[in-house]
C-alpha cells in the first residue's frame, strides 16, 4: 500500500488566480463599458518596491487588515490592502483628473 500524500506541482501552486481582463461587446455589437480596475490579488508578483510608512500609518493597515477579517470576513494580508488601494487612487486618477482625491491630497487640498 503506498502510503505517499499526491501534492500539487508546481505549476499549480503557483499559477495565476486573477481573472483576465477580456474587451467585450454587448449584443448589440457596441463596445462593453471596461471592468474597473483591481489589485493584482494573490499570485506571484514580479516587482517589488519597499514603501516606508510611519509608525501610525503601520498601525493603522494593521488595524484595517483585522477590522476587515472580524467584521467583513475577509481575510488579506498588508500587501494585498495596498495593492488595492493603490488601484482604486489609480482608477480615480485616471478617471477624475485634476479632481480625483489624489491629486487633491498631494496638492493640499480639502476633500470637500
Amino acid at each position: 500500500m503506498n502510503r505517499r500524500v499526491a501534492l500539487p506541482g508546481a505549476a499549480e501552486l503557483f499559477r495565476t488566480t486573477a481573472r483576465q481582463e477580456a474587451e467585450s461587446t454587448t449584443e448589440d455589437g457596441a463596445q462593453a463599458e471596461p471592468a474597473p480596475v483591481r489589485g493584482s490579488g494573490r499570485r506571484k508578483h514580479d516587482s517589488k518596491i519597499t514603501v516606508y510608512v510611519s509608525g501610525t500609518e503601520l498601525l493603522g493597515l494593521e488595524q484595517a487588515r483585522l477590522a476587515l477579517r472580524a467584521e467583513h470576513d475577509v481575510v488579506v494580508d498588508r500587501g494585498r490592502i495596498v495593492r488595492e488601494a493603490v488601484a482604486v487612487l489609480l482608477a480615480d486618477l485616471d478617471e477624475r483628473g485634476d479632481e480625483s482625491i489624489l491629486v487633491r491630497r498631494l496638492r493640499g487640498e480639502s476633500e470637500s
